[in-house]
């Protein structure tokens, strides 16, 4: 029971985390790199009320997403926290290469939503650079925690 507490904290963290620096990326100008709206929206079909939506998805998906990067890293023998660090960070940089290629090439095309239908590079790179945050975190609590599943 406590291993699947941690997994689901790792997850709620690694969204949190996430969020912020997608959010600080959009804040910025660099990109509208918001998931949490654009995932909201797809379902509400509006912008206005995509919000709560869109956080209950995103970090429904988070924590769905931490056990397979609990089962995926205990595939390894991994023997330090650094080293469930670094092979979270590697799981998000793959995580995030194939959310990328989604958005840009499905989703954005087919988004109900006008601001979220130009989906381009810099679009992409947030939300890699987004994933590799989530995995660096779930990584380095599950490293903490020591959960292993296999």
């Amino acid at each position: 029971m406590k291993s699947i507490l941690v997994i689901i904290l790792s997850g709620i963290l690694g969204t949190s985390g996430m969020s912020l620096v997608m959010w600080l990326i959009t804040r910025s100008g660099l990109a509208n790199a918001d998931m949490i709206g654009a995932v909201g929206s797809i379902y509400t079909r509006s912008s206005e009320n995509a919000l709560l939506p869109g956080i209950i998805m995103h970090f429904t998906a988070g924590i769905i997403f931490a056990f397979l990067y609990v089962v995926f890293l205990s595939l390894f023998s991994l023997g330090s926290v650094g080293a469930y660090i670094g092979m979270g960070a590697m799981t998000g940089v793959f995580h995030g290469l194939v959310v990328s290629f989604l958005i840009v090439v499905l989703v954005a095309e087919h988004h109900p939503i006008e601001q979220f239908q130009k989906a381009g590079a810099e679009v992409a790179v947030a939300h890699l650079f987004g994933h590799i945050i989530y995995g660096l975190i779930v990584g380095a609590v599950i490293g903490i925690a020591g959960i292993r599943f296999l």
